[in-house]
C-alpha cells in the first residue's frame, strides 16, 4: 500500500525573504557562516528602515544605512564592506534588482598602518633595559628566525623537544642546536 504524505502547510504561502536568501546562498554553495552573516546584515538593514521590504527600497536607503554604520555605528571599514556585500547579494542575486552606483556613502576610515621600525639607537636603548634570559631571547628574535626557534626550544619547550624528531633532522644551526639541547635534557 502506498504511503500518503501529509500536505506541506506552507505550500501555498510565499517564502519569507530570509528563507529565500538562504535558499539562494545554498544553491550557490556559500558557507554556513557567510549565510548567517549575510542574513544578519539583511535583517539589520530591514530593521533600520522600520521593517520596510527591501524590494521597496533602493540606493538612497542603502547609502543611508551604510553611512549610519560608519558615522553612528563607528564600525571598521571591513565591517562596512561586509554589510555592503550582503546587501548587494540581496539585491542582485535574490531580488534580481540592479543597484546603481552608491553615492553619498560615508566610508568608514581605515586605520593608518605605520610600520614599526626601530633605529639602531632605539634598539640599543631597548636592549640596555633587558638582562639575562629576556635579553638573550630578544637578541635571538631580533637576529634570526631560526635562532629564535632554538631559543624557544631551549628556554620554554624543553619537554617538547624530544618529541620533535623531524625538527632534529634539519640542517645547519637548527640541527646542531637541537642535538646540543637534546643532549642537555638526557
Amino acid at each position: 500500500m502506498a504511503k500518503v504524505l501529509p500536505l506541506d502547510p506552507n505550500l501555498g504561502k510565499p517564502k519569507k525573504l530570509l528563507d529565500h536568501v538562504r535558499d539562494v546562498m545554498r544553491l550557490k554553495h556559500y558557507s554556513l557562516r557567510t549565510e548567517r552573516t549575510y542574513c544578519d546584515w539583511i535583517a539589520r538593514f530591514i530593521r533600520f528602515h522600520e521593517l520596510r521590504h527591501p524590494r521597496d527600497m533602493g540606493e538612497a536607503e542603502l547609502s543611508t544605512f551604510l553611512t549610519h554604520l560608519a558615522r553612528d555605528g563607528k564600525v571598521a571599514a571591513s565591517t562596512q564592506n561586509q554589510a555592503l556585500s550582503a546587501l548587494l547579494f540581496l539585491y542582485k542575486e535574490v531580488l534580481k534588482q540592479e543597484i546603481g552606483w552608491l553615492e553619498n556613502v560615508e566610508r568608514a576610515k581605515r586605520p593608518a598602518r605605520l610600520p614599526v621600525v626601530l633605529t639602531r639607537n632605539e634598539v640599543h636603548k631597548v636592549f640596555a633595559h633587558l638582562h639575562g634570559t629576556p635579553r638573550l631571547m630578544a637578541g635571538l628574535l631580533y637576529g634570526h628566525v631560526k635562532a629564535s626557534l632554538t631559543c624557544c626550544w631551549e628556554v620554554g619547550y624543553r619537554d617538547v623537544l624530544p618529541l620533535c624528531p623531524t625538527l632534529g633532522q634539519g640542517s645547519g644551526i637548527v640541527h646542531r642546536l637541537h642535538r646540543k639541547f637534546a643532549e642537555k635534557i638526557d
